[in-house]
């Protein structure tokens, strides 16, 4: 089985990287934060700058001629809906006497089914005396209402009952008359009819006595649903915490400012495509981190790890200029301020061995205001880089910026280290950085990395590929003896197949 080491990292990279974005997410915590913040503040003013109205609450009991003890709530929905309906309303305000439009005043109420059985209306009002008194009145409204539908219901039963009975009964006297209208004899026609007659009148007076049976337990059921209809909870104001009501539209404004900034986060690192992993940012570059140092010094118990980091760094790169036979440059994107710091910090550690010269191509005005010292590096600008001696060694500063003018980068030097900043670029900028150097025949050194990620785990090493660093002194010291030909990139590497068994071996 053969593989390339090319065909397996691009068929590894995922469609959406997962840790990439919540690193990402995680840098933007000022967005999300902020919002959330935000969310809490306008909760909390909500609560206090509009207060709940002034309301009342009361719970009826409902009962039904149909109750069943499967019912499914349909019953007690359908008195929610007629509690919503503009006859309730209509009589509410006749009994409060108020001219208000019953479409208007059906907003200000809702009804709740609490049980099957146990109904809860919700009022409002310009005040806790008029909340109850409309709860009431909407209670009496109800209660009158179901009442009457249910007599009305029972009415209708018992006179449908007593209806078909009477025909029975009309149909048992006629059955009857044909019975005594018979007379005796042998005949067993007339013998047969007769027992006929005989089981019709016995079953029309079963039928009878079953409808007086049901008519009666309609009329007996009717007065109970009226008794078990009441309002069982007597209306009475809600009591507003404004404590309370303040603390839980700022749990909930919180809530929703940290979803949306979260969210708007998320979309944003999607679309900006910047590369925070100093996994990507290698790749993206192509060329390895070699350091990595914090945009801040941060908290007093980190001082003294972030001041060992940037001594290390110094050195590693004072003795990579000090080595090298050609200048070196540092080219910053997002963090010229840190850039500057460290290419002082090398000149500095240089100057002991000799006169340095800091050549200052950066934009700003971070390098020009530096004053220098008796035995320590001088900074030109960019502009006098060409009346500069030879003598001593020259340490470049510059940008590789939008806007960057490329041609000019390898006057600051023929080598570089880019100083980037994680999250700045994106991943199209970093692209268009790595080809321009290429470009310019300036081979990259390394990537020193400024803000990274401190939960980053990945590996910011180029291991599918030469190593920029080890490229560009391989390039030099071909150079310098002579051969004036760049070393070819290596290609894919195949796998030597290796035997399954003793069989294929032999």
């Amino acid at each position: 089985m053969t593989t390339s080491t090319t065909s397996e990292s691009s068929a590894a990279t995922p469609l959406l990287d997962l840790q990439a974005l919540v690193a990402a997410v995680r840098r933007r915590r000022r967005l999300w934060c902020s919002l959330a913040l935000l969310g809490l503040l306008a909760g909390a003013a909500v609560a206090v700058l509009m207060p709940p109205a002034p309301s009342a609450v009361t719970k009826v009991l409902v009962a039904h001629q149909e109750d069943q003890p499967n019912d499914t709530g349909t019953l007690i929905r359908t008195d929610v809906e007629v509690l919503g309906t503009t006859r309730i309303a209509d009589k509410a305000l006749r009994s409060l006497k108020s001219p208000e439009n019953a479409d208007d005043f059906m907003r200000e109420y809702r009804g709740t089914g609490l049980t099957n059985n146990l109904l809860q209306i919700d009022v409002t009002g310009d005040s806790d005396a008029e909340a109850v008194a409309r709860a009431k009145a909407l209670a009496d409204a109800f209660v009158a209402d179901h009442v009457r539908r249910m007599r009305e219901t029972a009415n209708a039963d018992t006179k449908a009952l007593l209806d078909r009975r009477d025909d029975m009964q009309s149909e048992l006297a006629e059955v009857n008359k044909a019975i005594g209208d018979r007379s005796p004899g042998n005949d067993p026609k007339a013998s047969a009819s007769v027992e006929s007659l005989f089981a019709r009148r016995a079953e029309l007076t079963s039928r009878i006595a079953d409808f007086d049976q049901r008519a009666e337990d309609a009329r007996l059921g009717t007065p109970r649903i009226i008794t078990d209809t009441q309002i069982v909870d007597a209306p009475h104001a809600v009591r507003q915490s404004l404590p309370k009501a303040a603390g839980t539209n700022a749990a909930i404004g919180l809530v929703l400012g940290l979803v949306i900034g979260l969210a708007l986060a998320a979309v944003g690192t999607v679309v900006a495509d910047r590369p925070v992993l100093r996994r990507d940012i290698a790749a993206n570059l192509g060329a390895s981190v070699i350091s990595e140092l914090p945009r801040r010094s941060g908290r007093l118990w980190q001082r003294r790890r972030t001041r060992a980091a940037r001594e290390r760094l110094t050195a590693s790169l004072a003795r990579t200029v000090r080595d090298s036979a050609e200048p070196v440059s540092l080219l910053e994107l997002g963090c010229a301020r840190s850039a500057s710091g460290i290419a002082l910090n090398v000149a500095r550690a240089l100057a002991a061995e000799g006169p340095v010269i800091v050549i200052d191509g950066l934009p700003g005005s971070q390098l020009a205001g530096h004053r220098a010292k008796p035995g320590g590096p001088t900074v030109v600008s960019g502009e006098r880089a060409a009346a500069v001696p030879d003598e001593g060694r020259r340490l470049g500063v510059g940008s590789v910026a939008p806007g960057t003018a490329w041609t000019d980068l390898q006057y600051l030097g023929t080598q570089t280290v880019l100083v980037v900043r994680a999250g700045h670029g994106s991943a199209a900028w970093l692209h268009t950085v790595a080809r321009q150097l290429a470009d310019q025949d300036i081979p990259v050194i390394g990537v020193v990395l400024i803000d990274p990620d401190p939960r980053d785990r990945t590996d910011g090493t180029l291991w599918d590929g030469l190593h920029i660093a080890l490229r560009g002194h391989g390039e030099r010291s071909a150079r310098q003896k002579g051969t004036g030909r760049r070393r070819t990139e290596r290609l894919p590497m195949w796998a030597a197949q290796v035997p399954d068994n003793d069989q294929e071996a032999r």
